[in-house]
């Protein structure tokens, strides 16, 4: 999936809930009209993740919104509310695909099938960062078992980039709510991680 060259015309929130309502409903021309109104968002979106791995990754945020998009285009069963949702769930995407990547160069370094032969001093750095990527998926995921609403929270503001506002229209909750559990879902897995 190449960028899109329309990806400067702005789009109002109903615009994306009415394209992905109708993309729902089994209209496909809705599908390629969606793609360059969400393109910018999910690239940013991409980069964020990236951003916070080490300069060396494999995967660029090109690759990383066209993964993410082909397996939202594939899902089976989803129901599409408004574009809080679909940048949330698509935020989500994003964060499996890179445990999946750091999960495969993990066991590849434990003797996997592929060998990996570099001089790049930065390996060092972009082991370390796959592991942190890892212990913050293992700890959302250990917080979504206790606290399903406080791991929401913290997919749609920490990794899709949703305001307090725009978390809570996704949620179907009140500001101050998103506010509270924000802040209680971030202490508790800066105590998880750190241990």
């Amino acid at each position: 999936m190449a960028e899109p060259h329309n990806k400067n015309s702005p789009a109002h929130p109903g615009e994306v809930t009415e394209l992905l309502q109708k993309w729902q409903a089994g209209d496909s021309t809705a599908l390629d009209t969606l793609l360059p109104i969400v393109y910018r968002e999910l690239r940013r979106i991409a980069d964020g993740y990236l951003r916070r791995e080490s300069s060396g990754h494999t995967l660029q945020a090109t690759a990383l919104v066209n993964e993410a998009y082909m397996r939202l285009v594939k899902a089976q069963g989803l129901e599409w509310q408004n574009r809080e949702q679909f940048f949330g769930i698509s935020a989500n995407l994003m964060r499996q695909i890179l445990v999946d990547h750091a999960r495969k160069t993990s066991a590849a370094k434990r003797g996997g099938h592929s060998v990996m032969i570099t001089l790049d001093e930065r390996v060092a750095a972009r082991n370390e960062s796959e592991e942190d990527l890892l212990l913050l998926d293992a700890a959302l995921t250990k917080l979504s078992e206790i606290d399903a609403f406080g791991a929401r929270v913290i997919e749609l503001r920490y990794f899709a980039g949703l305001t307090i506002e725009e978390t809570a229209r996704a949620l179907g909750t009140s500001p101050m709510t998103v506010k509270r559990e924000w802040t209680t879902a971030r202490l508790w897995l800066h105590k998880e991680i750190t241990g």
